[in-house]
């Protein structure tokens, strides 16, 4: 006789639990933004000297509480499209540089008292672009590739200046294993056309592919508005098969950040709906 009774307060209890999920909302923050600095490369399967110019690039961010444990963990989509041109030291020889890169990670979140938060978590990402420099007529191009697995942290702090609500956050990402494309020093692409295919995939690891992208951004939420200022500093550094790849950002970042909540026509938030954010 206590099965019937038993079955039917687990019954209750999970139905209150999914009532509990199904009032939980979470809010995607989208994040569109421009970047514009200087930049410093070195390509020596191009040329075996350093170039410096400027740096310009488009970003998108999206931020997410994740829906199986929203107030701990965090999901992030990063997204950058780059482009680079640079000079030599005697400024009569370009090189050019393209990059995309797109990341996925989850990070968890600690609360802490008066507005501090703190992200730990992981991420992974593919990185595709060229290098090219036409002064080289015979092979002006260097193409990267890779695949990477990241950690991932980050410190948020929410405040207010007056009645305008403010975020400051740093985040930094430092790859830690993966996989990237290089061919040997002077071997043409041609040849790679013709079937040499040896030894073009190398393990990455922090001695022979080091990273270090750091973002440091202030939000003003003006309203439902939120403007974004900030400064990216992003180094990446390779050696392998005696080329020696480097790529160092210093930018301004400007944008415009906003939250949203995906609702059907007739649906609506029913009272007492906790909303948990992944930033604010």
């Amino acid at each position: 006789m206590k099965t019937p009774k038993i079955l039917a307060a687990a019954l209750i209890c999970l139905c209150g639990a999914t009532a509990a999920a199904q009032t939980a909302e979470r809010p995607v923050l989208s994040a569109y933004t421009l970047e514009a600095g200087t930049s410093h490369l070195a390509e020596t399967y191009l040329s075996p000297l350093k170039y410096s110019g400027w740096d310009i690039a488009l970003g998108y961010e999206r931020l997410q509480a994740m829906k199986f444990s929203p107030e701990r963990w965090v999901m992030q989509l990063q997204g950058r499209l780059n482009l680079q041109r640079a000079s030599n030291p005697a400024r009569n020889a370009r090189m050019w540089d393209l990059a995309f890169n797109l990341r996925w990670g989850m990070a968890h979140r600690w609360r802490f008292g008066n507005g501090w938060s703190v992200y730990g978590g992981g991420s992974t990402g593919i990185d595709v672009g060229a290098f090219y420099n036409p002064r080289n007529s015979n092979n002006p191009v260097a193409a990267k590739a890779a695949w990477t697995i990241n950690a991932l942290g980050a410190v948020a702090w929410n405040t207010r200046l007056g009645k305008l609500h403010v975020c400051a956050r740093y985040q930094a990402e430092i790859p830690l294993t993966g996989i990237f494309f290089s061919p040997a020093y002077g071997e043409l692409y041609y040849e790679i056309y013709l079937g040499n295919h040896k030894n073009l995939v190398h393990g990455a690891w922090p001695g022979n592919y080091f990273g270090l992208n750091n973002l440091l951004s202030l939000d003003f939420r003006f309203g439902r508005t939120t403007m974004r200022l900030g400064y990216r500093c992003n180094i990446l550094s390779t050696k392998t098969s005696h080329i020696v790849t480097r790529r160092i950002e210093h930018a301004a970042v400007v944008g415009i950040v906003c939250e949203w909540l995906s609702l059907g026509p007739k649906s609506h938030m029913p009272d007492g709906t906790k909303i948990t954010n992944a930033l604010y």
